[in-house]
């Protein structure tokens, strides 16, 4: 029935070519500046001067900048608490709490102490943290930059209002006060500077990069609150009307701040220097290397954005790759068409840039031919690149494939009733996998990112079982019933779950695992069965002991023939390819060759 993984050999056999950093004769350092008399300073490999150069002068900046806001809005408090104590309108301050204290009522008090709870520490911190888990789990690609700016934005302001308080001593207004008074400085109000951080930099976020015709409305929300925070905060007599304008200038000043620093667009990092390209050029000419091959990059644009694209075409100059053609795929073809036709054109080198799905076509066109891969991960899951623990960064992927070693790695060959023969990377499967990708719309991916498939995961969870018949390598036929059937060229996924432990992509076999799990029980069953495979490296035929009845069995093969009782879902590399009653799937050893750095060797 089932083969046991021989085992092999993956320690590292050293290091990567561009490891060494000999003298480059262009004299630039890693900022893109020559040298001092000349001495040559080499960029490293990935690390273009053109693509390095914003990070150290971004930080400057922003330190720079940030000494200059602590200083003018203490400075205003100095003032205000000094010379300027006895002029208007800081002579009317106590007589406009005063008058708040008098219209006091009941109704008004229950609305302060809601919106006053907008602005404390436990609230910002929550919402903050929430705010930047959604911008990173939820969309299709990860809204890094968004989330620094909003955590940024509301950790400056803290530090600049501990500092302030610290600088200026001012007491609190000579009124009943309605809430404890903490042991800082009535100036500034930190609950009206945190709230303008958190809402306003929302605001920000949300009048950026959103484009329904709702934004603006919701915007103008978020702005408000701020203000109704720190109303509620002189209705309660916890400060003066100047200690909320420096609550709402730190707030703001951090935004700007933070926001020029990092915001795609605006950012200091961001923005390349006029000569970028020119500088990895005369990186690339200066440095001694075997003739360049001509490479074409295949993009899909749905995942990858054109800053992205500009730094892909920096780190091809740096190496000696100029003029390089970036192919777009399109929704009529994923990739494959396009790899052939640059086959056809001579190609000796494909640089894929997309996800799981955009590999699987690439990879699918490349088999067999021993044209070498770079994987560029652009997607949500990127199940190879992760596997293989390639960089998930673009342009450090990019760099680590172009100075890498090539290597051959198996891909699975499947076919079915209703779609011809292709090649899958990681993963095919039938049954609860497949049902949840084919249930998961466009629309809920979009808006919930990865957790929309498990939403359709839980729905698939009342479905039927299925009943199969397995064959292995023309063994005898194995009846079963499951949830769900994986077909296994890699073991992992996301976040280091591995639903098949021992399936490589370079043991000339391909892995089964069937999941019959029966009830909450039986999943935590069959986790407790991944989890103790995973750490043991389990291979083989049924690693729970039992040959039918287990929450989950693994077997390995090189031919294996499904046929299902009933129509099925079904999934190729994450995409679904409709219902059917039969899947086979075979390997093919070494079909693909991929571009991985030494160590990975």
């Amino acid at each position: 029935m089932g083969t046991s993984v021989p085992a092999r050999d993956t320690s590292g056999t050293g290091e990567a070519g561009s490891s060494v950093r000999s003298p480059d004769a262009t004299g630039y350092d890693e900022t893109g500046r020559s040298g001092r008399r000349g001495a040559p300073v080499p960029p490293r490999p990935g690390h273009s001067p053109a693509l390095s150069t914003g990070i150290p002068r971004a930080a400057a900046r922003t330190g720079a900048f940030a000494i200059c806001q602590a200083a003018v809005i203490a400075g205003f408090g100095l003032l205000i608490t000094g010379p300027a104590r006895e002029f208007w309108p800081m002579t009317a301050e106590d007589t406009a709490v005063e008058a708040l204290e008098g219209a006091r009522t009941t109704t008004l008090d229950t609305a302060s102490t809601i919106a006053s709870a907008l602005g404390d520490t436990a609230t910002v911190v929550g919402l903050t943290l929430l705010a930047c888990l959604a911008l990173v789990l939820v969309p299709r690609l990860p809204r890094w930059r968004e989330a620094v700016f909003l955590a940024a934005g509301v950790s400056l302001q803290s530090m600049i209002f501990v500092l302030i308080t610290a600088s200026v001593d001012r007491t609190r207004p000579d009124v009943e006060r309605m809430d404890d008074s903490p042991p800082t400085s009535s100036y500034t109000s930190g609950h009206t500077g945190a709230a303008t951080a958190l809402y306003a930099g929302l605001a920000v976020l949300v009048l950026s990069r959103v484009r329904a015709p709702w934004r603006k409305p919701l915007a103008a929300l978020l702005l408000l609150l701020p203000l109704l925070v720190g109303l509620a905060r002189l209705y309660r007599g916890m400060h003066h009307p100047t200690d909320v304008a420096g609550g709402l200038a730190n707030g703001a000043l951090s935004l700007l701040v933070v926001g020029r620093a990092v915001l795609p667009g605006h950012s200091w990092v961001g923005r390349l220097p006029a000569d970028a390209m020119d500088i990895a050029v005369a990186a690339a000419e200066e440095r001694p290397g075997p003739a360049q091959k001509q490479v074409t990059v295949i993009v899909n644009p749905t995942v990858t954005d054109e800053a992205t694209q500009e730094q892909l075409r920096l780190v091809l100059a740096q190496h000696g790759y100029r003029d390089t053609p970036f192919v777009a795929t399109t929704a009529e073809d994923t990739g494959g068409g396009q790899t052939a036709e640059a086959l056809r054109a001579g190609t000796e080198l494909i640089v894929v840039c997309g996800g799981d799905g955009t590999v699987r076509a690439v990879a699918d066109a490349l088999a067999g031919t021993g044209v070498p891969l770079v994987l560029v991960p652009s997607g949500t899951g990127n199940l190879l690149a992760r596997h293989l623990h390639l960089p998930l960064g673009p342009a450090e992927a990019l760099a680590a494939g172009l100075t890498g070693e090539p290597r051959a790695l198996d891909l699975g060959r499947i076919e079915g009733d209703g779609f011809p023969a292709v090649h899958f990377t990681a993963m095919a499967g039938a049954g609860l996998d497949a049902r949840m990708l084919e249930e998961t719309s466009d629309r809920a991916k979009s808006v919930l990112g990865w957790p929309a498939y498990v939403l359709a995961g839980a729905k698939g969870l009342r479905t039927p079982r299925m009943r199969l018949t397995v064959r292995l390598d023309g063994g005898p036929e194995l009846r079963r019933t499951a949830r769900m059937v994986l077909l296994a060229n890699i073991g992992t996924v996301q976040a280091g779950a591995a639903p098949v432990p021992a399936a490589k992509p370079d043991d000339g076999l391909l892995d089964l695992a069937v999941f019959d799990p029966r009830g909450a029980g039986g999943w935590l069953r069959a986790a407790g069965v991944l989890l103790r495979a995973k750490r043991r490296g389990a291979g083989g035929a049924d690693v729970t002991g039992t040959g039918d009845g287990g929450p989950v069995e693994f077997h390995t093969f090189r031919r294996a023939e499904l046929a299902f009782a009933r129509p099925q879902p079904r999934e190729i590399d994450g995409d679904p390819v409709g219902p059917g009653l039969r899947l086979t799937a075979e390997v093919r050893p070494g079909a693909l060759t991929v571009m991985l750095p030494a160590r990975e060797r």
